[in-house]
């Protein structure tokens, strides 16, 4: 069996789209297909209204292994453009998770190594199982990250722990991470991707207006000054005042009853 993303729509979560990272008996292992598999999800997730949630998680209780090493070995006696390309496309398949308009949980069971620990620090928010590891583990075999888990990591933790983190590549536990803020929720393990799914479905009843234009302003907050956000937080509630959704949820919180977006 090859590397592939599987795409599901859950019962329980008609809303939540799933993709799942699955390379039997790799631990999930990545592979370019993947990366074009998931761009392309995402493309079609951001052009369906139906479509409010999506979930990222890993077949068979794992989460994902990062690098195939031995098809790093094998690229090795190719053109270093060939191994270029596969980080470009995986840097395609990062920023279309990271510029999605609907919110993306990762749900992480057993490990998230390497490009597989990118992944999950991609994603909007992240549940995990208490006893999940997170590892960067580049250093150890002579590399250095790709997939941005340099910069999330630099993003989410003090320098000092970051640093620590990618020279060691050492595990570092859930837990740990769920006390520096990183993981927003823990889940017993078996536990985790029904736990994201009803994150899913409760976030699903959020105004997808509102969702979307709060992912760009959280986005944007790091890279502009206090002055330009005022302003752009300004420009984003006159918007969304006028927007339908915004007529729906007064409307709904004042008739005392659960706003229906559509």
């Amino acid at each position: 069996m090859s590397a592939e993303l599987l795409t599901s729509r859950p019962a329980e979560s008609e809303s939540t789209l799933v993709l799942t990272l699955s390379n039997p008996g790799a631990r999930n292992a990545l592979h370019p297909d993947m990366y074009a598999a998931g761009i392309e999800a995402l493309d079609s997730a951001e052009r369906d209204p139906s479509i409010r949630v999506i979930v990222l998680t890993g077949a068979d209780q794992f989460f994902c292994a990062g690098g195939n090493l031995n098809r790093l070995l094998e690229n090795r006696a190719k053109d270093p453009s060939v191994q270029a390309q596969s980080i470009d496309m995986l840097g395609e398949w990062i920023a279309a998770l990271r510029s999605s308009s609907k919110p993306v949980i990762a749900a992480v069971e057993g490990a998230a190594a390497g490009a597989g620990f990118s992944l999950a620090l991609a994603c909007d928010l992240l549940v995990a199982a208490d006893d999940a590891k997170f590892v960067m583990s580049y250093a150890r075999v002579g590399l250095t990250p790709d997939g941005g888990g340099s910069w999330f990591l630099a993003q989410a933790l003090p320098r000092q722990l970051a640093t620590e983190v990618l020279l060691e590549g050492k595990p570092i536990g859930a837990t740990r991470l769920h006390e520096l803020g990183v993981v927003n929720r823990l889940a017993k393990p078996g536990a985790v991707r029904g736990a994201a799914l009803a994150w899913a479905e409760e976030l699903g009843k959020i105004s997808p207006n509102a969702t979307a234009r709060i992912k760009t302003l959280i986005a944007a907050a790091g890279t502009q000054p206090l002055a330009d956000h005022l302003v752009a937080e300004r420009d984003n509630f006159v918007a969304s005042l006028h927007h339908g959704d915004a007529l729906e949820g007064i409307t709904a919180f004042l008739e005392k009853r659960a706003p229906k977006y559509k």
